[in-house]
């Protein structure tokens, strides 16, 4: 029986371990932590095929650069010498125009709906109870300006074959009448949907485990060992781990641990906030986007999560209470009734999304090692884009032919 280790046990690495367990592979998935608080765990919940913009779009050079002068806002890059940060910068100045806009949006879209449509149909296993939710995502804006921004992006979803709505204030309050709101209008993705990110991660780990996937927690990669164009084994200190294929799905991680194949992936870790309140009124049942804020708040269980940031530094341990409170004081503007508390450090997650300079995941076998697959890059987006991911990840290693086209996602793109 071939042989796959995945490293990594976020969404893209347990998705890649369902889709090969049910092909009939030998998985055994490595990851350094105790696979509670991954980026997987504590993230929005939302499944987007209307984000089909990438991060390297036109206008975000000249608003990330006033963003960064605010402590508040919500991106920010941190000033440093790194040269991986220069090179990423480069690269991402390099697509922040509207070709590539115009070349990713079709590719972008297709991978999240096949992600969407996985998501359905795992929903509908015994066992995967994770609170999918097919309503939409409202974008509510309260300027004209972000009104021009959204509507121009529902048009543009609509000439992809994407469903979206432009709705003015009441019909807003229309579709959620407990909910006090203060804002012009909102566009509302209703191709998109949500879920309980806890509870998914929970009941893939579950299923996995029963079907033969082996789940290695606590042992973080620090050496692989290669001959000629192969990867031979990995090590976890002592202990070396063979197999037939390798798939890198360590997010944020990625890049350090390709070099130990010496493979190169351009990446940077973009770190962002979400903490939980308790909500039993049940005023919100559509998650929201603000658009002039870009904060996101998902009903969760009986809570909302509220999120956002982006904040483009090394991968570290602080918790930046500034750009925290950004998000609280954001809330109240749109929603006068739901006014969440500043969190203690302690009730405030992070995670750091792996950024690509272009904005498009990498997907794909490695150039110079032919039975590594890469499987990283997803931005905010890989909850969204994980089921896919996985699927494909899956199709690669047996051989046959791809749902999608892969050339987008290529881990050599230029």
């Amino acid at each position: 029986m071939t042989k796959i280790l995945i490293i990594g046990a976020g969404i893209v690495g347990l998705s890649s371990a369902y889709y090969l367990q049910k092909k009939g592979y030998q998985v055994t998935v490595l990851d350094k932590g105790d696979i509670s608080d991954n980026c997987s765990f504590g993230n929005a919940g939302m499944i987007v095929p209307s984000h089909f913009v990438p991060l390297a779009a036109p206008g975000m050079i000249k608003q990330g650069i006033r963003w960064m002068f605010n402590s508040k806002s919500p991106f920010y890059v941190r000033p440093s010498l790194n040269g991986n940060l220069i090179n990423w910068g480069i690269q991402f100045m390099k697509h922040a125009n509207e070709k590539h806009v115009s070349e990713s949006a079709g590719p972008l879209r297709d991978l999240s709906l096949l992600s969407k449509k996985l998501y359905e149909d795992l929903a509908k296993e015994p066992g995967f109870d994770f609170e999918f939710t097919n309503n939409g995502i409202l974008a509510f804006y309260k300027t004209e300006k972000a009104r021009e921004e959204e509507v121009q992006l529902a048009q543009r979803a609509t000439e992809l074959g994407l469903d979206m709505a432009v709705l003015n204030a009441d019909a807003c309050r229309a579709l959620q009448p407990a909910l006090n709101l203060d804002v012009l209008g909102a566009v509302h993705y209703r191709c998109d949907a949500h879920l309980y990110p806890g509870k998914l991660m929970n009941s893939l780990l579950q299923y996995l485990t029963h079907n033969g996937v082996k789940i290695i927690r606590g042992k973080e990669v620090d050496k692989i060992e290669t001959a000629a164009d192969k990867i031979v084994r990995v090590f976890t200190g002592a202990t070396a781990w063979e197999a037939d294929q390798y798939v890198i799905a360590t997010g944020a991680w990625s890049p350090a641990v390709a070099k130990l194949a010496d493979t190169k992936i351009a990446l940077m870790p973009g770190k962002g906030y979400s903490f939980m309140e308790p909500e039993p009124r049940n005023r919100l049942t559509i998650p929201a986007l603000l658009c002039e804020a870009r904060v996101a708040i998902t009903p969760m269980n009986g809570s909302i999560r509220y999120g956002g940031t982006m904040e483009l530094d090394k991968i570290n341990t602080r918790i930046n209470m500034r750009r925290v409170k950004g998000i609280v004081e954001s809330v109240p503007a749109y929603f006068p009734d739901l006014k969440p508390s500043s969190p203690a450090k302690k009730d405030i997650w992070y995670g750091f999304r792996p950024s690509s300079p272009d904005g498009l995941p990498y997907i794909g076998r490695s150039l110079n090692r032919q039975n590594l697959i890469i499987a990283t890059g997803h931005g905010m987006m890989g909850l969204s884009l994980g089921p896919a991911t996985g699927l494909l990840v899956s199709q690669i290693i047996s051989g046959g032919s791809t749902d999608l086209k892969l050339d987008p996602f290529s881990v050599i793109r230029a």
